[in-house]
C-alpha cells in the first residue's frame, strides 16, 4: 500500500502532440514516470474528424496513465494547461486506493 494520497491522471491526446507530451511528462513526472499506448476514442460529435473517422466512429488517440502524489496533481495540470490550451487533450482524475507490485 502507498503512502499519502495519489491519482490516476489519465490523458487522451492527439497523435500529433505525441512528442510534445511525452516531452513535457517526461519533466513533470520523471520520479514516477507514465505508460502510453494506442486507443480508439468514439465520440458523437464529428468535430475534427476525417472523413474515415466519421465512417468508422473511431479516431486514434494516445493514452497516456501516471500516479501522480496529491501534491503534485496542481502543478501537473497548470503546466498541461499552459502548454497544450486548446489541443483538445481530454482527461480525467481518479482517486488511487492502492497501488504497488505484486
Amino acid at each position: 500500500m502507498n503512502n499519502g494520497k495519489e491519482y490516476l491522471v489519465t490523458l487522451n491526446v492527439p497523435p500529433d502532440l505525441e512528442e510534445a507530451v511525452v516531452d513535457n511528462l517526461l519533466v513533470l513526472e520523471s520520479e514516477h514516470g507514465f505508460s502510453s499506448f494506442i486507443v480508439n476514442s468514439h465520440d458523437h460529435r464529428n468535430e475534427g474528424l476525417s472523413l474515415l473517422e466519421q465512417v468508422t466512429g473511431r479516431q486514434k488517440k494516445i493514452r497516456f496513465q501516471m500516479y501522480v502524489p496529491e501534491q503534485g496533481l496542481p502543478v501537473l495540470l497548470a503546466q498541461l494547461r499552459q502548454e497544450f490550451e486548446g489541443s483538445g487533450i481530454h482527461y480525467w482524475v481518479l482517486p488511487v486506493i492502492e497501488n504497488g507490485f505484486i
